[in-house]
């Protein structure tokens, strides 16, 4: 199931992981804010979320990164990109159930 799906079937948790200034700068709604160097130490934060776990950043690199280490780990998660494109699906949900 891709990204724009997933998001439109309300599965899984959006999480960012960009560092607080720039997710207080603008974010996806409902997103939960885990910067990438603090990955590693939330693990069990994470796993305790609905999966999939859908990452974002700014260009998909450091959500990538995460990616790969969660899923080493055994969590279900998908890089989802950049966090613009993870909330033009989100504002898409919002405009229909308008």
């Amino acid at each position: 199931m891709n990204v724009e799906q997933l998001i439109k079937e309300k599965k899984g948790t959006i999480v960012d992981v960009r560092t607080y200034g720039e997710f207080i700068g603008g974010h996806v709604s409902g997103s939960v804010n885990i910067p990438l160097d603090e990955v590693p130490y939330r693990v069990e934060q994470l796993e305790a979320m609905e999966q999939p776990l859908l990452l974002c950043c700014v260009s998909g690199n450091r959500s990538g990164m995460a990616t790969e280490f969660l899923k080493a780990k055994g969590i279900n998660c998908v890089n989802a990109g950049p966090w613009t494109t993870v909330n033009y699906y989100q504002s898409l949900i919002e405009e229909v159930q308008e």
